[in-house]
């Protein structure tokens, strides 16, 4: 009598064999029939059940090891789970394989249907999701891209510098400078057209002579690269009113409710100059008071009866003295990859990493430099856009750093065994 096939599969029955020595597939698919044979009774009859389609082909998988083998038996089921668990369990009663001891276990009974559920629902995940993303835009969002289209067409070139910048330039009153390219075409896109970009840091002659005609908004990205421009704008160029993306965000990125929001909330460049100009004052009574106090500290150390120097108070005296000789002693070709570096890194707020070579062994951002750090040993100078503080300067001393160049420093020389280099004195 011929097998009937499995028509389908409810429930798989997964069992784990281990033989105390070498068997082959033959002699375990003999035990199963075998040593069940009379076990379950005649309808729970293992070849009964194979004849008739409720029990499919029992695969078996096996590995030899160090003469001992062990493997997997598949047994696909269309009983039902009563009758499934028992078929399994009467597995585990298989203790000789071929002439060997053996251990079987049923490792878990997988059901089908369970498994085809999930395919099912993430397939239709995946189909939903293409689906929504092929789908036809509403004659809304067909207009407002048409639109901005158009709009970005609109970019011409002005002055001998072809600086990018919207069709109105001459013909308004009230212009806008931003910094680049990507910049103008944002503004472009958003209906904006008095709108003229500078190409970089580096202020041209057409804006000088459109600054001193017409009303200006200097409008910059929300970084440091953005203040650095105000700054040069400032003395350069006669600005009206200044304006910034939000913090951490370029112009270039903004919607258009982010850009009509900065724009509503400029400010006037007298306003800036009396902030600057009052923030750098409290600074400077600082700096009168500290060096009166330091004057006075020294005029009662010289009246004070003087003590013998430890060796430990001599070396820490000592240390700021060589920190500064080490600064001095940096090789001009040395300085000068610092400093180029460093200007290549000016409003990116990222960070180049050093071999001894001056190499650069990666670029990351300045957020994970101190992550990056603990995790390299072969770092010799790290040069990036932001401020060393003392967290950042005891992780690089102890991966054995040599260099912390940035643009401006909290830590003081006597803190730290560390060269911190800021931007002036690469400069100087």
């Amino acid at each position: 009598m011929g097998k009937i096939s499995l028509v389908s599969a409810k429930y798989i029955v997964h069992v784990h064999i281990q033989i105390d020595g070498v068997v082959d597939k033959p002699d375990v698919i003999g035990a199963i029939f075998g040593q069940t044979e009379g076990l379950l009774g005649n309808d729970l009859e293992l070849r009964e059940l194979q004849r008739s389609g409720r029990i499919g082909r029992i695969e078996v998988n096996t590995e030899t090891k160090t003469g001992k083998t062990s493997g997997m038996i598949v047994l696909p089921s269309s009983l039902d789970k009563a009758e499934t668990a028992i078929v399994a369990a009467s597995l585990e009663t298989i203790q000789r394989i071929g002439p060997c001891n053996s251990k079987v276990k049923v490792e878990r009974i997988e059901d089908v249907r369970i498994s085809k559920r999930n395919f099912v629902v993430e397939r239709a995940k995946e189909l939903l999701k293409e689906l929504i993303s092929n789908v036809l835009p509403d004659s809304q969002e067909i207009t407002e891209e048409v639109t901005s289209n158009v709009r970005m067409m609109e970019l011409v070139e002005y002055g001998v510098e072809r600086l990018p910048s919207g069709p109105n330039i001459e013909d308004n009153t009230d212009i806008i400078i931003v910094e680049g390219r990507a910049d103008v075409l944002n503004l472009l896109k958003n209906g904006i057209k008095n709108v003229i970009g500078m190409n970089g840091t580096n202020i041209p002659e057409s804006i000088v002579g459109l600054t001193r005609r017409k009303t200006v908004t200097l409008f910059v990205d929300g970084d440091r690269g953005g203040d650095l421009i105000i700054k040069a704008s400032l003395e350069l160029l006669e600005i009206d009113y200044i304006t910034k993306a939000p913090d951490g965000k370029e112009v270039e990125e903004l919607t258009k409710k982010e850009i009509h929001k900065s724009l509503r909330g400029k400010i006037a460049v007298e306003q800036v100059k009396l902030d600057t100009n009052g923030s750098e004052k409290p600074q400077q009574e600082n700096q009168y008071r500290e060096d009166q106090r330091r004057d006075m500290q020294q005029r009662n150390d010289f009246r004070r009866p003087q003590r013998p120097m430890s060796q430990e108070q001599f070396q820490r005296r000592q240390q700021p003295a060589v920190q500064q000789a080490a600064k001095s002693d940096i090789p001009l070709k040395q300085k000068q990859a610092f400093k180029k570096m460093l200007d290549d890194l000016i409003g990116t707020r990222g960070a180049y990493i050093l071999d001894q070579n001056l190499e650069v062994l990666g670029k990351v951002p300045t957020m994970e430099l101190t992550v990056t750090l603990k995790n390299l040993k072969n770092a010799f100078a790290v040069v990036f856009d932001g401020i060393i503080t003392k967290e950042l300067a005891m992780v690089a001393e102890k991966t054995n750093v040599k260099y912390l160049i940035a643009m401006d420093s909290r830590v003081k020389d006597s803190e730290t065994k560390i060269s911190c280099i800021v931007n002036s004195e690469l400069a100087a």
